[in-house]
C-alpha cells in the first residue's frame, strides 16, 4: 500500500502558528486515510495553545494520580491542534469503511489521517446530513449531551434513561452563547425542557440564540439572577432554575451560574478554565443555597452509566439534534469558512482578538 502525505497545522510557539509537512505514513492494515475535508475551530481550548496559556503547556496531568504538577506533558511545538473534522475515506483496507464514506473524526486540522478503525473514533456521517454540520458529530456535540447527561445522573443516579431525565419539565438556564452554550440549550429545547434561557453579555452572541428561538437575557442590563428567580417560583423561599449549564470559560460566569439557582441545584459546569477563580465567592449562594457544581467534561461520562451511555451514543444524540435543527445550526453558528492556508492566520487574529467568529470552519 503506497504512503501518504499529508499537511498539518501547528503551534510552533506562542502566537506562532504554521503549516508543516508531515512525514509520509503507510494506510495501516484494516484502516484507511481520512481525507479532510471540514475541520471545525474550537475558539475556547485550542486557542489557550495559541495563545500559551493552557495548563499542559505548564504543568503535567498524572492520570494515575488524577493530579497536576507532574513535568508538562505538552512541549513545543504543539502539533495536534482541533478535534472537530470531517473526512471522505479513500484508500481503504477495510471493508467497514468503503472508499467514499464521509465521517466525522478528531485528529486535528490537517489535510489527512492514517485511520485505524480500532484506535480513533469513527462515526459515519449520513447522507442527507449537510457534511459541514459533521464538525460537531464526533467530539462537540457528544461534550453538550454529555452535560445533559450529567444533569440527569444528578436527578436519577444510574437509573438514567434519556437525556430527557436531565431536563424534561424543568426550568433550565444556560450561562455563556458561544458554539456549547449554544448547542447545549438546543439540546435542552430538543429533549423537551419547560423553559429554556441563555445569559450572555454579548449583543452578537444572543442575537443568535434569539435566532435558534431561544430566550435570552443581558446579565450587564439587569441582574438575570432577580430575573429568573422573580420569574421562576417553585415554592416560598425556593425560586430559580431547576439547572444551570455553564458554558463559559470566565470565573465570574460560574459565579453567575451558581446565582441563577435554586436552593440545592446543580451547576453542570462544562468550561474550561485556563486560570484562577478568584470571581468565584464560595461564602456566598453556594453555601447559603446548598449548591452543587459538577463537572461534565467529555473525558468521563457520570459514574455508573459507561455500560449504557458511551460516546457513540452522545454521537448519535448529536445525529438526531442536527436532524431536527441542522438548518438552523448551519445558518446561524457557522459564521465562517476559511480555506487551509489561511488557517494560521485564522487562528492568530482569533487569539489576538482581531477577528470575531462564532463558530469558524476550515476548509480543505
Amino acid at each position: 500500500m503506497p504512503s501518504v502525505s499529508d499537511r498539518n497545522l501547528i503551534v510552533a510557539a506562542p502566537g506562532r502558528v504554521e503549516i508543516a509537512d508531515v512525514a509520509d505514513v503507510d494506510v495501516p492494515a484494516g484502516g484507511f486515510h481520512a481525507r479532510t475535508l471540514f475541520s471545525g475551530v474550537s475558539a475556547g481550548t485550542e486557542l489557550t495553545f495559541v495563545k500559551g496559556t493552557n495548563p499542559a503547556l505548564h504543568a503535567g496531568f498524572d492520570t494515575a494520580l488524577g493530579l497536576f504538577g507532574a513535568p508538562p506533558e505538552q512541549a513545543w511545538p504543539v502539533t495536534r491542534v482541533g478535534y472537530m473534522e470531517v473526512a471522505r475515506v479513500e484508500r481503504s483496507r477495510t471493508p467497514a469503511f468503503p472508499d467514499g464514506t464521509v465521517v466525522a473524526m478528531t485528529y486535528g486540522h490537517r489535510t489527512g489521517w492514517p485511520a485505524d478503525p480500532l484506535r480513533d473514533r469513527v462515526v459515519p456521517l449520513p447522507p442527507e446530513l449537510d457534511p459541514v454540520l459533521g464538525v460537531y458529530v464526533a467530539h462537540m456535540g457528544p461534550i453538550c449531551a454529555n452535560g445533559l447527561l450529567h444533569a440527569a445522573a444528578d436527578r436519577f443516579g444510574p437509573d438514567v434513561r434519556s437525556l430527557a431525565d436531565g431536563v424534561a419539565g424543568l426550568r433550565v438556564a444556560v450561562v455563556g452563547a458561544g458554539v456549547v452554550g449554544l448547542l447545549t440549550a438546543l439540546f435542552a429545547r430538543r429533549h423537551g425542557a419547560a423553559s429554556v434561557v441563555v445569559v450572555d453579555p454579548t449583543a452578537e452572541r444572543r442575537a443568535v440564540a434569539e435566532a435558534l428561538g431561544l430566550a435570552t437575557l443581558d446579565p450587564e442590563a439587569d441582574d438575570p439572577a432577580v430575573v429568573l428567580k422573580t420569574r421562576w417560583r417553585h415554592a416560598d423561599g425556593d425560586r430559580g432554575a431547576d439547572v444551570v449549564f455553564q458554558c463559559r470559560g470566565q470565573a465570574a460566569a460560574l459565579h453567575l451560574a451558581l446565582r441563577l439557582l435554586r436552593p440545592q441545584g446543580t451547576v453542570i459546569d462544562l468550561a474550561f478554565y485556563p486560570g484562577g477563580a478568584d470571581a468565584v465567592r464560595l461564602g456566598e449562594e453556594f453555601h447559603h443555597n446548598g449548591l452543587a457544581v459538577r463537572c461534565a467534561q467529555i473525558g468521563r461520562v457520570p459514574r455508573g452509566l459507561a455500560h449504557a451511555w458511551d460516546r457513540e451514543r452522545l454521537s448519535a444524540a448529536t445525529l438526531d439534534l442536527l436532524g431536527a435543527d441542522g438548518d438552523a445550526i448551519r445558518k446561524h453558528l457557522i459564521t465562517a469558512l476559511v480555506p487551509f492556508d489561511e488557517a494560521p492566520a485564522l487562528l492568530t487574529d482569533l487569539a489576538e482578538r482581531r477577528r470575531q467568529e462564532l463558530q469558524a470552519v476550515i476548509t480543505f
